[in-house]
């Protein structure tokens, strides 16, 4: 099991961030979810995309998103993350941060097919697919949450073990552009509306949140808390 030591002010910080991501991914979700539900609010942009989208199709830009869509579909994706998990594994001696990985690649998982079978949304005209017909439901997108949760829980396990900062806003920076691109693939190759992906995206960021506070309950130790711990094993009578 993976340890590391922090300072009580920056255990802090973790614990809001874990807190304000949840509150704010809810909030989001359930603004989109009522948007949808009643066909007005944020929903209302849905047609207007998707058209702009389908009139600016092209064949170079198409291979593209599909290209993108096969690397972040269900079954290249699963592929890569149990690479990188063995790998990780192997490398760092501890299992802690992939499992982490694989719990919220999982969770996601399963909080999206629950919901799809709830709402049961359904997706833009099977004509208008570019990569297959696909009947199933729409809202939230299975393919840009497992994106979110993968980029945005993979970023955060990476760089919260490392004191540049800079590199940590990069990085988060690089899941926000591939976050982007999972999206606007889904959308141009015409499976699903714009709200479908925000709403992928709300719950991403309440499952990192998650991830975060359970991290930080788990890992980061205050130095002085280690050290009394030692003083009271190091003080205790040897009979």
């Amino acid at each position: 099991m993976e340890e590391r030591y922090l300072e009580p002010d920056d255990r802090r910080v973790l614990y809001r961030t874990s807190v304000i991501l949840a509150v704010v991914g809810v909030a989001l979700f359930i603004a989109t979810l009522i948007s949808v539900v009643q066909a007005d609010g944020l929903s209302s942009v849905d047609g207007p995309v998707h058209d702009w989208l389908v009139a600016e199709r092209s064949a170079p830009v198409t291979a593209i998103m599909i290209f993108l869509a096969v690397v972040f579909g269900p079954v290249a994706l699963p592929i890569i993350i149990l690479v990188i998990i063995v790998a990780w594994s192997i490398a760092a001696k501890h299992a802690w941060r992939p499992i982490l990985l694989a719990s919220a690649m999982l969770s996601g998982v399963i909080i999206s097919q629950i919901i799809l079978h709830i709402v049961r949304r359904s997706r833009p005209p099977i004509d208008q697919m570019l990569f297959g017909a696909d009947q199933t439901f729409s809202f939230p997108s299975g393919h840009v949450l497992g994106a979110c949760d993968f980029l945005l829980v993979g970023t955060f396990l990476i760089f919260s073990r490392r004191r540049n900062k800079q590199a940590a806003v990069f990085g988060f920076i690089g899941a926000g552009v591939g976050i982007v691109l999972a999206a606007v693939s889904r959308l141009y190759l015409g499976y699903h509306w714009l709200s479908d992906a925000l709403a992928s995206f709300s719950l991403s960021l309440l499952i990192l949140g998650g991830v975060i506070a359970l991290d930080t309950w788990r890992t980061a130790r205050i130095p002085g808390e280690a050290i009394t711990g030692d003083l009271s094993k190091a003080e205790s009578p040897r009979h």
